[in-house]
């Protein structure tokens, strides 16, 4: 298929591998320096993609490193001029180019209070990374497709593999190395991506639903849906669906959800019945914890991830049913209308 957005999707397992290899050494020094300052809690500072990246960061760092998560607002630091108090933090700027002013001046900030500073990004030259006291490159090579898809992914294995050197965890390091073949059985479900994608051809709106590790992986497809077909996504944390929007359910009412690990699988299982019930029509990018139901359209996620990891594999059948949309609804997904690939915010 003759599109740069497509063949970037299938270069992620290889991207992954090239990251693993290439990074672990420097990743293991920066955890290790970072624990000399012993940070009391995480503050990341990202736009777009990027912050759904930091959304995973959030469940990642919290659960295994019991480090509070924030997610930074940007402006406070570049148009209100204000200067929070940053001691004790881990300020960690995200982004693909490293060009944005706005996650610049977070990290430029934190490093005048003297706390320790990270830049993830795919240019070791940027501005981002000129800022930070430690810089860990993506080795995604250059990104050509507007639509974020393997920086996406880069920089959830970047923000893991931080983790688990920050943890000294072993089996956690261990299951990172399986991740790239894991990624590219994952792209063996184009076929039902491209299926998922022509039930919603015609829609007007849908929501995307997910929770705990999968709740960036909620607001990262709803992105792409959003910018490549254009189609009104709503992303959820399913505990917050069900606290109102789920109002909005009736006959024939899109929703996306993302179903991966065994901890959230009985309070998924009691949603996807209460959706069918209400007409939804359902489309569940499941794994081997969540199978299909009846009346669902199912996209599958390979097997055999931890539950942490999974996020990582999960959008990459996402990104196909986004790509597939735009198809459908008659679009070019390698060049989507007003957005640029790099966003200049201040």
């Amino acid at each position: 298929m003759n599109s740069v957005l497509h063949s970037e999707i299938f270069e992620q397992p290889q991207i992954a591998q090239n990251l693993l290899q290439l990074e672990s050494v420097r990743i293991a020094a920066i955890a290790a320096a970072l624990r000399a300052r012993d940070p009391r809690y995480v503050l990341i500072a990202a736009r777009g993609t990027s912050d759904n990246a930091a959304r995973y960061a959030q469940y990642v760092f919290g659960i295994h490193n019991r480090l509070t998560t924030a997610l930074a607002a940007p402006s406070i630091y570049s148009r209100f001029n204000a200067t929070p108090r940053m001691d004790g933090a881990l300020t960690i700027g995200v982004s693909q180019s490293g060009q944005s002013p706005d996650i610049v001046q977070v990290l430029i900030e934190a490093r005048r209070q003297g706390a320790p500073t990270v830049a993830v990004t795919n240019d070791e030259s940027s501005p981002l990374a000129q800022a930070a006291e430690f810089v860990i490159p993506l080795h995604a090579g250059a990104e050509r497709s507007i639509a974020a898809t393997k920086t996406y992914t880069a920089q959830l294995t970047a923000l893991a593999l931080l983790s688990a050197h920050l943890a000294t965890d072993d089996k956690r390091l261990a299951a990172l190395h399986t991740l790239p073949e894991a990624l590219q059985r994952t792209l063996d479900a184009e076929e039902q991506a491209q299926t998922a994608a022509t039930a919603l051809r015609g829609a007007s709106r849908c929501v995307v639903l997910g929770r705990g590790f999968q709740y960036a992986t909620a607001f990262e497809l709803a992105l792409k849906i959003k910018e490549l077909s254009y189609l009104l996504a709503e992303p959820y944390s399913t505990a917050d669906f069900a606290h109102g929007p789920i109002a909005m359910i009736e006959s024939d009412f899109p929703v996306l959800l993302i179903a991966a690990g065994a901890t959230l699988r009985d309070e998924t299982d009691e949603l996807r019945r209460s959706l069918l019930r209400h007409g939804a029509r359902l489309i569940v990018l499941g794994d081997e914890h969540n199978p299909p139901q009846d009346g669902e359209i199912a996209v599958p996620i390979t097997a055999g991830l931890p539950e942490w990891l999974s996020p990582i594999a999960a959008i990459l059948p996402g990104q196909l049913l986004a790509f597939h949309l735009a198809h459908a609804r008659g679009f070019d997904p390698d060049l989507p209308r007003t957005i640029r690939k790099v966003t200049l915010t201040r």
